[in-house]
């Protein structure tokens, strides 16, 4: 979940914090925000960064942490494409920022927008892709360097890679536009510098989107990404050693339709599992320990993923493994007040007089 609290793109306090409570809360696996390869793969000028060596000791010290914790530290390497540029989500302008106010020309398979508001994107040429490239592998060496044992590539959620990817925002009509192999091509040029960058012996992912939720019609004669088409995509990753699709959806086009609910995504994440092979990741909507007990039980996926249930509750897993009667194990410094062990003292004189 990006925070949007960096200046530079530099780790600080606030995501040390934020992290580590994660870590100290129980979870098995805790993810570094969608991180920029690049300043101008950047959502927000507040968003986090991989891009020079200066981020590394900083980020290092949390991941350092979250170890110790007993946690796997991971990050997830980002770049926004033509969703870049744009304000902090809690701006009351949501519109592009200007160069006056420190915006960037945001890149994009073509010269087309998300939509009003966004910025129009400058389409890619080779020197600019080779230079994405040649980015995502610095920031994968960085992340090794800084201490993250698993690595996720974001090719979801109308960022640059899930742009190439879907017939809706990829307009090229050189080799990396049009038919299924060719929008696919420059995602893997990716795919393989994070993965020839990173330790054999550890894990890389990558997130898709797995469909677009708009089926083809007259106004939108190309449709968009198909489960079809992630499903023939997740088995040529598994080929190039990614040892598990993140399965999210959507994000690509303002007229999306999804059926929000409970769970919506899990069926994503049994499909691929099943059709291709490869591990999977479930998400979306999963906020009750007996829900996602029940994904792994019946293997309709590998792993769960929480996001804004651990962003209201940071010892989600120790209170999921008590609501299954598995013991959770509390931080020493927690387990009194965490087992109801702790004295209860009468309240002081004068705080029974405020309180009538």
């Amino acid at each position: 979940m990006c925070q949007y609290s960096y200046v530079n793109g530099i780790s600080n306090d606030w995501q040390f914090v934020h992290l580590g409570s994660r870590a100290v809360g129980g979870a098995g696996t805790v993810f570094a925000e969608a991180t920029a390869v690049s300043p101008e793969g950047r959502i927000t000028p507040g968003d986090l960064g991989i891009w020079s060596d200066a981020h590394t000791a900083p980020l290092a010290r949390m991941t350092e942490f979250v170890k110790a914790q007993g946690a796997v530290p991971a990050i997830q390497l980002a770049h926004a494409g033509r969703k870049a540029s744009m304000p902090k989500p809690w701006a009351v302008d949501a519109k592009a920022l200007p160069a006056s106010e420190g915006g960037w020309e945001a890149v994009a398979p073509s010269a087309e927008r998300f939509s009003e508001g966004y910025p129009t994107p400058q389409a890619l040429d080779r020197a600019g892709m080779d230079k994405v490239i040649a980015d995502f592998a610095a920031a994968t060496r960085r992340a090794e360097a800084a201490g993250f044992l698993l690595t996720e590539i974001h090719g979801a959620h109308g960022y640059l890679l899930h742009e190439f990817l879907s017939p809706l925002s990829n307009k090229r009509r050189d080799e990396y536009g049009g038919s299924f192999e060719n929008r696919i091509r420059f995602p893997l040029e990716v795919v393989r510098a994070v993965r020839a960058n990173f330790p054999a012996e550890l894990p890389v992912w990558m997130r898709l989107s797995v469909t677009d939720w708009l089926e083809p019609s007259n106004e939108i004669p190309a449709g968009g990404l198909t489960i079809e088409d992630s499903v023939e995509f997740a088995r040529i990753l598994k080929a190039e050693g990614i040892d598990l699709v993140d399965c999210s959806s959507g994000g690509n086009d303002p007229r999306q339709q999804i059926p929000v609910g409970p769970g919506y995504q899990v069926k994503f994440a049994e499909h691929i599992r099943r059709e291709a092979g490869i591990a999977t990741g479930a998400v979306g909507m999963i906020t009750a320990p007996e829900q996602a007990d029940q994904i792994i039980r019946t293997a309709q996926a590998d792993v769960v993923s929480l996001a804004r249930e651990m962003l209201r509750d940071p010892y989600w897993p120790l209170h999921a493994a008590e609501t299954l009667h598995k013991p959770g194990v509390w931080p020493v410094q927690y387990e009194r007040a965490a087992r109801g062990k702790v004295e209860r003292r009468e309240p002081l004189p004068e705080f029974s007089r405020r309180k009538k």
